[in-house]
């Protein structure tokens, strides 16, 4: 096995201990025995579980990075876009375990930093240029101010993670996410923008 194929192989399975049991309750010695490697062997790549999980952030954020711009890519329109955008936020919020958030908030600062920055630097980007395509369809309301939309919208996917205001064991993640998103997509609509919502929704207007 290559070095590539190694180091792929570590992150892989400090991300499935993760998801399953949070990073906190997850050691290097949990990882390894995972994998059936030795300790030292991830040491070689990962000086403490810390710069794992900061490996592991990086590469998870530009996977769903390159996967929503190609969701976008597919869309004729921004309500499309809109849709896909809906579409792979299901297939990236239905893998993320709340504990996750929540441990590398408090434990791992530099992976929450990269986290923090992809918001504000590549969610809100995409999301400020999308809304902009929109009023300039005529899909999205004018009036809106684009900016403070944007950062409304990204930060209402972090408070979705919140497990003291929504408890793992009475709210179903995923959920959480499709009610801010609809709220949202409705939000934003014009009436243009709501029928052509709908339509790509498959309802049926009375």
């Amino acid at each position: 096995m290559s070095q590539s194929q190694t180091l792929e192989r570590i992150i892989q399975g400090g991300e499935d201990l993760f998801l399953q049991a949070g990073i906190k309750s997850v050691t290097m010695d949990d990882i390894a025995k995972h994998l059936g490697m030795s300790k030292k062997t991830i040491y070689q790549f990962f000086k403490d579980k810390n710069e794992l999980v900061l490996a592991l952030v990086k590469k998870k954020l530009k996977e769903d990075e390159d996967q929503m711009l190609e969701f976008m890519s597919r869309s004729t329109n921004v309500i499309e876009e809109m849709i896909n955008m809906t579409k792979c936020s299901e297939e990236m919020f239905s893998r993320i375990n709340p504990i996750v958030i929540h441990d590398m908030q408090k434990y791992h600062p530099e992976a929450w930093k990269e986290f923090q920055n992809f918001k504000s630097d590549v969610l809100v980007s995409t999301l400020e240029e999308l809304l902009t395509k929109g009023i300039k369809q005529g899909y999205i309301r004018p009036e809106i101010d684009v900016k403070i939309i944007a950062r409304m919208r990204v930060n209402t996917v972090e408070l979705g993670f919140n497990t003291s205001l929504f408890p793992v064991a009475e709210f179903n993640t995923w959920k959480i996410q499709v009610q801010f998103l609809d709220h949202f997509n409705y939000g934003i609509c014009t009436l243009k923008g709501y029928k052509l919502l709908n339509q790509y929704r498959n309802i049926n207007e009375e």
